[in-house]
């Protein structure tokens, strides 16, 4: 019965880990390069944004700075999914504390109605505000452009497999590469 409660123990420690790395920022900076011109550049990369549902802005022309901000919602699915298996994991946890220490009764399996916390913990921490800057680092007349673009990893994979073709981006492809 001890190994049980290590097992169960285990798996609730991992469910703990999963949440903190599903919530976790994943602010990545990168350079692209286009031989195209940086205002063609810079206005196909706003456009896009716009049209995914972020918002403009105001610039910093010093620095040669274009923010955008929104809100990223949590999915529902992993929510319900984490729901469940907290769900799972606290009854598993419950039956083993009951078959351990029975003089408890059955008051251990009430720690099912534990699980639903995960998902709505998941739901607290994965919602939140990002930002998506994009920094001109080339010379105005420069024959092509150079950015730095520094926003969540998933929105740097979408932007670079949408508008790479179109926009001619090239960058390290590290993003595109790496497992995680």
């Amino acid at each position: 019965m001890a190994s049980t409660l290590l097992l169960t123990l285990l798996m609730a420690i991992g469910l703990v880990f999963f949440l903190r790395a599903a919530s976790k920022d994943r602010t990545t900076v990168v350079e692209v390069h286009s031989p195209r011109p940086a205002l063609e550049v810079l206005s196909g990369l706003s456009q896009w944004l716009q049209e995914r549902g972020w918002q403009a802005e105001a610039g910093n022309p010093e620095r040669r700075l274009l923010s955008f901000t929104g809100t990223v919602e949590a999915s529902g699915g992993l929510a319900l999914l984490l729901s469940l298996l907290g769900g799972v994991g606290a009854a598993s946890l419950g039956l083993v504390l009951r078959q351990l220490l029975p003089a408890l009764g059955w008051w251990p399996l009430l720690l099912t109605a534990l699980g639903p916390l995960a998902g709505l913990l998941y739901q607290r921490r994965a919602r939140r505000q990002e930002r998506v800057e994009l920094r001109l680092l080339s010379a105005d007349d420069a024959p092509g452009s150079t950015l730095r673009l520094r926003a969540h990893r998933d929105e740097l994979i979408a932007l670079e497999l949408e508008l790479g073709p179109r926009l001619e981006l090239a960058s390290d492809g590290a993003l595109m590469q790496s497992p995680i």
